[in-house]
């Protein structure tokens, strides 16, 4: 899921910094990508996001896309993660 929002940031919005944080607590994995890209990004417009939404939803997790025009874009991913 991170390989396609990066992939999604160089390749669509010509982002040249992407900062990347994820933080494990309560058994959830929660992911934040943001990028200096030109934004716009709307899953129902592309395949691209509209991937990273389909994968995000297998797993029964949730995601979320702040991506004004102009940039920046933000996508924030929150997964179930079982540990032990």
């Amino acid at each position: 899921m991170v390989s396609e929002a990066l992939t999604n940031a160089v390749r669509h919005a010509a982002a040249t910094r992407i900062q990347i944080s994820g933080r494990l607590a309560e058994q959830r994995l929660a992911l934040t990508i943001v990028d200096d890209g030109r934004g716009g990004a709307e899953p129902s417009l592309g395949t691209g996001m509209r991937g990273l939404a389909d994968r995000v939803a297998v797993v029964a997790g949730t995601l979320e896309i702040s991506s004004p025009q102009g940039g920046p874009t933000t996508v924030r991913i929150d997964l179930p993660c079982r540990y032990e």
